[in-house]
């Protein structure tokens, strides 16, 4: 058995991990090697990607052997066997690992630069490395996840010796690995393409895991919010997604949305209203105010990049870029408390949305603004969800512009049922083709 390089070996791996995709699940490579792998995982969970920078300790006389690892977060992995067979004291020990904490945290820094570490608080950390030898970094990095609060450590790797459950012991709480081979040698044995990875590969896919970030103004200064702008060649018009309380640009119904969006040749810009940090303060999340100013600096991040424009009659030839300040027409799609926030939005002076659709939505947290949203609204509602249809019914009044409810028969708050989503894509798809289009 051998892989064909670690891109192969990561879908492999994916395979056997796909029952975690529903588990709030953070992917974690170890560089250099096992953040390729990583990368594939991640992507096939549709989950956020980051390093566990960690650091081989080897010994002072010959520092190919390791001694031991350390990770983040003051995690630490000694192997005590290999300290009594080669008489290495404490002091050794010691020096060896400041050394390599220095080396550590440049690397950290290098990788991730002015990003924040992806929170694992109360998830899954599913840790990922290219294979596994003594085992000793890969405990490391397991270690620092717990720390960090991961409710859940997987350590999964492509291939293993047959002993590494105990070499890894109890710090990972499930261990994957489909393929753990009686000849075990080396990990690079069981590669046909080993090339070392670089560090500058290991920030490229960060960087397209990430799918970029939208940089807006904030209080007291600016904030770096992940997001992903897909814009079709012949694109008609740009939606920008405002999800609802504790879900982010990941969220798979506001995904499939997009999708449909997207074939549709309308372009989307799927982007985080909060930090990590800001998203774990539950009076943030509900915060509309809050929501609706990110959504409305977004708004205005696309008008500078020429992307969307102002409501001027026609538009000059090609899109993008090349459009210049009458660029595509915009829409706001919003879902449950997001959806105020994009009504919200929608009345702001100068922003000039063309359409707007609601999934879900509580309009009536927008309050005295529904009555200054000009832009053609739809309200989409589950015909189950008795309280919110209500709500939907009464917003639909008050708002200034034009406006329906669309009802989707024997569907719940999330769409859940067979068929319920779709129809929503394609009312969606369907309203903003008839109001964003040139």
């Amino acid at each position: 058995m051998s892989y064909e390089d670690r891109q192969a070996a990561g879908q492999r791996l994916a395979r056997e991990l796909v029952g975690l995709r529903d588990r709030d699940v953070v992917v974690v490579g170890l560089p250099r090697g096992g953040v390729p792998v990583a990368a594939q995982v991640a992507r096939a969970l549709d989950a956020p990607l980051d390093v566990a920078v960690v650091r081989k300790l080897g010994l002072p006389s010959h520092p190919e052997l390791a001694m031991g690892a350390i990770g983040e977060d003051g995690a630490r992995v000694i192997n005590d066997e290999v300290l009594r067979s080669t008489r290495v004291t404490e002091r050794d020990v010691a020096d060896v690992e400041a050394m390599e904490r220095t080396e550590l945290a440049r690397r950290a820094d290098a990788y991730r630069g002015p990003r924040p570490r992806v929170d694992v608080r109360g998830r899954t950390a599913v840790v990922v490395d290219d294979g596994i030898a003594t085992g000793a970094t890969a405990r490391a990095a397991c270690r620092s996840a717990r720390a960090r609060g991961a409710s859940h450590v997987v350590l999964a790797v492509p291939v293993a010796p047959r002993d590494w459950a105990v070499r890894v012991g109890d710090d990972a709480d499930e261990l994957v690995c489909p393929e753990t081979p009686g000849d075990f040698m080396a990990v690079g044995q069981f590669y046909q393409d080993f090339e070392p990875t670089t560090d500058e590969e290991v920030v490229s896919l960060l960087e397209r895991a990430r799918g970029g970030s939208v940089d807006i103004p904030a209080e007291g200064g600016r904030v770096l919010l992940g997001g992903e702008l897909t814009v079709p060649a012949e694109a008609t018009g740009i939606v920008v997604f405002a999800h609802g309380s504790g879900s982010s640009r990941r969220s798979p119904r506001n995904r499939f949305v997009a999708d449909a969006l997207s074939s549709a040749d309308l372009g989307t810009l799927l982007f985080d209203l909060l930090t990590e940090e800001e998203a774990a303060d539950r009076a943030r999340v509900f915060d509309v105010e809050l929501l609706a100013r990110r959504l409305v600096e977004a708004t205005r991040w696309l008008r500078e990049t020429a992307l969307v424009g102002r409501s001027e009659p026609g538009r000059p030839e090609g899109q993008g870029a090349s459009a210049g300040a009458a660029g595509l027409p915009l829409g706001f799609f919003g879902a449950s408390t997001g959806a105020a926030a994009a009504l919200w939005a929608a009345a702001e002076p100068g922003v000039e949305v063309s359409a707007v659709v609601s999934r879900g939505g509580r309009p009536d947290l927008a309050g005295e603004r529904l009555s200054s949203v000009t832009a053609p609204t739809l309200l989409v509602v589950g015909g189950r969800d008795e309280t919110v249809l209500e709500l939907n019914d009464r917003a639909a009044g008050e708002l200034g512009g034009p406006s329906r409810v669309a009802v989707v028969p024997g569907a719940t708050h999330l769409f859940e049922e067979p068929g319920a989503l779709s129809e929503v894509a394609e009312l969606a798809r369907d309203w903003f083709l008839a109001h964003l289009a040139p």
